[in-house]
């Protein structure tokens, strides 16, 4: 059994039956008193965070999640599929769990899957990805690289906020954190 002094960030708990993703951690020593651990973590399912303090030391239960990389083949009407790099196998993962990544999610992108006993938990992508804009309003005359933003449509579908200067067909970085606008890419 592991303590609370093993915690580090991407680490899956299991707290009540439940299954945490614990985010940031930080090992506390006052002057008086006992040590402790102050965590913010995420519920797996649910995507509730949550702020957690456990005394130093605690024994608590790591979960055992596997993480591999698989590749995006296509989204059904149910779900997405995907295939194991390692092996091919195919697994079907329900939209909820991919969440907010579909919107940066491209056919035969490589992700990173974490799996629970061969049950798929949440998918982490890299920290940014190069899409094509395929639809924004034309720039005007005297737009500037320091003015103002407009929405401009991905491939994905997704609407992301750009510089005035973007056409459409220009290959920009999208932060898959937040959906921001971080550059554009040269062909």
């Amino acid at each position: 059994m592991a303590t609370t002094n093993d915690i580090k960030n991407g680490a899956v708990l299991n707290l009540d039956g439940q299954l945490w993703n614990v985010i940031e951690f930080q090992h506390v020593k006052p002057g008086k008193g006992g040590a402790f651990v102050r965590t913010k973590m995420k519920n797996v399912m649910s995507g509730k965070v949550v702020d957690k303090t456990f005394n130093a030391g605690t024994k608590i239960d790591f979960a055992n999640v596997d993480r591999r990389e698989y590749t995006y083949l296509y989204a059904e009407a149910d779900g997405y599929v995907f295939m194991d790099t390692s092996d091919y196998d195919q697994i079907n993962v329900p939209a909820t769990i991919v969440g907010d990544a579909k919107n940066f999610m491209l056919e035969n992108q490589n992700v990173q899957m974490a799996l629970h006993d061969g049950t798929p938990l949440y998918i982490e992508l890299p920290a940014s990805v190069v899409l094509e804009v395929t639809y924004t309003e034309p720039g005007l005359q005297g737009d500037r690289s320091t003015g103002g933003t407009k929405a401009a449509t991905v491939e994905t579908g997704y609407e992301i906020q750009v510089p005035l200067f973007l056409e459409t067909g220009t290959k920009v970085k999208v932060d898959t954190r937040d959906g921001g606008y971080l550059g554009r890419v040269a062909d």
